[in-house]
């Protein structure tokens, strides 16, 4: 799923990301990065590139469909915030 530029509430999409089960990878469009994120270190990356605006040079992947609802409810959320 694309990502929504620019998230605000970084504390509230680890929360959605740690109430996720199975593997949840943050990739750049080209395929030329690809972080794990339930990996700490991958976090700090993931939140660089997402801090400074580059949210929309990347895709969330959830490799379970029940992960994956739980992804595009915290974007709902954070939609109508």
């Amino acid at each position: 799923m694309k990502l929504l530029k620019n998230i605000k509430d970084v504390e509230r999409f680890w929360e959605a990301v740690d109430s996720c089960d199975g593997l949840v990878e943050l990739r750049s469009v080209d395929g030329s990065e690809i972080l794990n994120l339930k990996s700490v270190m991958s976090r700090y990356i993931a939140v660089a590139s997402l801090l400074n605006e580059h949210g929309d040079e990347y895709e969330l992947f959830c490799f379970d469909k029940e992960d994956e609802h739980k992804m595009l409810k915290f974007f709902n959320e954070i939609r109508e915030d």
